[in-house]
């Protein structure tokens, strides 16, 4: 047991990691946006090229975690690699260095999501009990931290060049206590030859459905929220980056409890009663201009979709009917791709009406939410 209480140390660790990347990212968007003079189109063009190269990811990290081992593809992504994105990110000093530096952002980040999902999976299986909500809420604390330092650093007007290098230093420090964690993972190279791209099918199909909503509302938050705030309520970069850090800091909360909650209501229920906060949340982001009521909305729906996304992996991770380094990326290809194919769809719309119009998608996303959670359980629920 103590070998898999390390291995649970390192996943949370790693998604800690993942997290603090994506929230750092997230918090220094409105600087980026400034250095290179971009548009609410050319950011959300960024964006859906960051998540196509995601998309793509997922299969190739899927399949490789499936061959080599989710622990082993895991430990050195997040290691070597996960740090060089915020770098190239930093030092792009041209539109193109940038898209490149997007590109990569999407790739390793999102490849390097499905792989330590996978290895999750593994860890919760030898726990036989729900663990998974327990690693996002690692991911939704990282991401607070990246965001709520983001928001510091904004505040003192320091530059996301020496931002995003000192939390690279910091991030491979993390990963290399992580790194030498003893974990056998299961190989399935019969999975060799399955399609490049791995979509959905039959009742996995409504589970991916399910986490694209959830995650596209993830999305937007983390890429939109500062920006929104900053329309909404004229505030500056250091205030205007809290709705990110508040909407991260309550799904850590309801995260920690998440495995509890599943536990005792059955993950369909749950999933029901999370939509019904994200619609809540989603309405006042709408109908209201105050920045308290704005920051209390961004938490509800950090609140509401807590869970989905962990139930979405934990249900992949168990199918009966496809390996599952397979079934993790092909949740992520239709599902946790929202997080960074989404927020183009805000971009546009915000380009041709307004960025309050484009939060419009919120709300609908919620509604979906409650209508596909029975889907959720392998059994479905009611």
């Amino acid at each position: 047991m103590k070998i898999f209480k390390n291995s649970r140390f390192a996943v949370s660790l790693i998604f800690a990691i993942n997290g603090m990347v994506f929230g750092t990212w997230a918090s220094r968007i409105p600087a980026i946006v400034d250095f290179h003079d971009l548009s609410p189109g050319s950011l959300g063009l960024l964006i859906f090229l960051a998540g196509l190269s995601a998309v793509i990811a997922f299969s190739i990290f899927g399949r490789a975690a499936d061959r080599y081992g989710a622990a082993f593809i895991t430990k050195r992504a997040t290691l070597l690699l996960i740090p060089l994105t915020l770098i190239f990110i930093a030092y792009a000093n041209s539109i193109w260095m940038l898209v490149f530096a997007v590109i990569f952002f999407g790739t390793i980040h999102g490849g390097d999501d499905v792989a330590m999902n996978a290895w999750a999976a593994e860890v919760e299986r030898e726990y036989a009990r729900p663990v998974m909500s327990s690693f996002h809420a690692m991911w939704s604390l990282g991401a607070g931290i990246g965001a709520g330092l983001g928001s510091l650093l904004a505040f003192y007007e320091v530059g996301f060049k020496n931002h995003f290098s000192l939390i690279s230093t910091i991030i491979f420090v993390l990963a290399l206590s992580a790194a030498f964690v003893p974990f056998e993972s299961q190989k399935n190279k019969k999975e060799a030859n399955s399609p490049f791209i791995s979509i959905p099918k039959g009742s996995l199909l409504p589970v991916a459905t399910i986490t694209f909503f959830a995650s596209l509302s993830e999305g937007a938050v983390a890429d939109w929220s500062a920006i929104f705030l900053k329309s909404v309520a004229s505030l500056n970069d250091g205030n205007a980056a809290l709705g990110f850090t508040v909407f991260s800091v309550c799904m850590f909360s309801m995260r920690l409890l998440g495995d509890r909650i599943s536990f005792i209501l059955g993950p369909a229920t749950a999933a029901r009663y999370s939509g019904l906060v994200a619609l809540t949340g989603s309405i006042i982001l709408l109908v209201s201009d105050s920045f308290l009521l704005l920051l209390l909305g961004f938490g509800l729906i950090g609140l509401g979709i807590a869970v989905i996304i962990p139930l979405a992996f934990s249900r992949a991770g168990n199918d009966e009917t496809i390996s599952q380094g397979t079934a993790i990326a092909s949740i992520a290809t239709l599902g946790y791709g929202g997080m960074l194919l989404g927020p183009l769809f805000l971009g546009l719309i915000a380009e041709i009406t307004s960025i309050k119009t484009s939060f419009l998608i919120l709300p609908i996303m919620a509604f979906f939410i409650f209508i596909l959670s029975k889907h959720l359980s392998i059994k479905s629920e009611v």
